[in-house]
């Protein structure tokens, strides 16, 4: 497989792979497979996986998974400091750099859809956040619904507003601060952006993009339900606990603010009981697989890795890794 993948290109840009796909569905697996038989190394594009301390919760590969298949940009920040689309974009583009330098492919692997679009599209300088705007917006969608604010930002950028989803307080707030602050929306930023730096991502190489998940929703709903439970049952709960007794973390910060850990927050901070914070954890993970979804129906150039065949039934990994095999020169 290793020369099929290096000698088969005919073009000569240096290749990339990008492997997509929602949350539980079987990306990791398959991306340690596809280095066992593939001249690739793995780059993690996930938002939570660069955080040290949080394993159980972001369900990071296991030092198992790692000591066969190592991953890159996994466990690089304290939880403390915030890490940006625009650090992943510098810290993968020298990955990719050292992985082609030394003959081999890279493979990034995640399910933040949001550094995938910023390594494709590049991403627009954009003023630094500012805290007044930032709590009138916070101070509207209180009294209103952030369906409100998507409104608003509708009537300044509906490019913008399209890729947002309406309960996407985070990436509403900032989308629409930026235009309270600067006067330009982020769309008009990110066209000057394409017009002053130089050549794109695609431009300078030849990405493969494939997306992994199953059939049928409900089959992910299930992986997502028993495995936020596992999670608990591996201890979950203390996890969040060490974070939550060390001091100098809140539940603004965007690790506190991932999917599982503010649910198992509010529960420590006494505002939930436990049940509640898992059914809400759960909940609020397949709300997350649904906006990923949003976002691979409209992206360009994917192709489709299923983990169940037409018939519902569910495929082997090796099976899959064939069927993936497939789209890769």
């Amino acid at each position: 497989m290793a020369s099929k993948l290096s000698s088969a290109a005919l073009d000569t840009k240096p290749r990339v792979i990008f492997l997509l796909g929602p949350t539980a569905s079987g990306k990791t697996n398959l991306a340690c497979e596809l280095y066992q038989q593939l001249p690739v190394d793995l780059i993690s594009v996930d938002s939570t996986l660069v955080y040290r301390g949080m394993d159980i919760g972001t369900a990071k590969p296991s030092a198992a998974e790692l000591a066969r298949a190592p991953h890159r940009l996994l466990d690089i920040r304290d939880p403390a400091e915030p890490y940006s689309a625009a650090d992943f974009v510098a810290d993968a583009e020298r990955e990719i750099a050292d992985i082609h330098a030394a003959g081999r492919t890279p493979l990034l692997v995640g399910g933040t859809m949001l550094y995938f679009k910023a390594l494709l599209d590049g991403l627009a300088p954009m003023p630094a956040a500012d805290p007044a705007v930032r709590e009138r917006i916070e101070r509207d969608a209180l009294e209103h619904g952030w369906p409100y604010i998507h409104a608003q930002l509708q009537k300044v950028d509906p490019q913008c507003a399209a890729e947002i989803h309406p309960n996407h307080s985070q990436r509403l707030s900032r989308a629409l601060e930026v235009y309270l602050s600067s006067g330009e929306t982020m769309t008009e930023l990110r066209a000057r952006q394409k017009r002053e730096e130089g050549p794109a991502f695609s431009e300078r190489f030849n990405v493969t993009q494939l997306a992994i998940a199953p059939r049928d929703r409900k089959i992910l709903h299930r992986r997502i339900e028993q495995r936020f439970h596992a999670m608990v049952e591996s201890g979950l709960v203390a996890e969040v606990e060490a974070l939550y007794q060390r001091g100098d973390l809140d539940e603004n910060l965007p690790a506190i603010r991932a999917v599982g850990y503010r649910q198992i927050w509010d529960y420590l901070a006494g505002r939930t009981n436990l049940n509640e914070a898992v059914e809400r954890g759960i909940i609020a993970t397949r709300q997350l697989a649904k906006r990923q979804f949003t976002w691979l129906r409209g992206w360009p150039d994917l192709n489709w890795v299923y983990t169940e065949n037409e018939a519902g039934e569910a495929l082997k990994i090796k099976e899959i890794v064939r069927y993936s095999l497939n789209y890769l020169p």
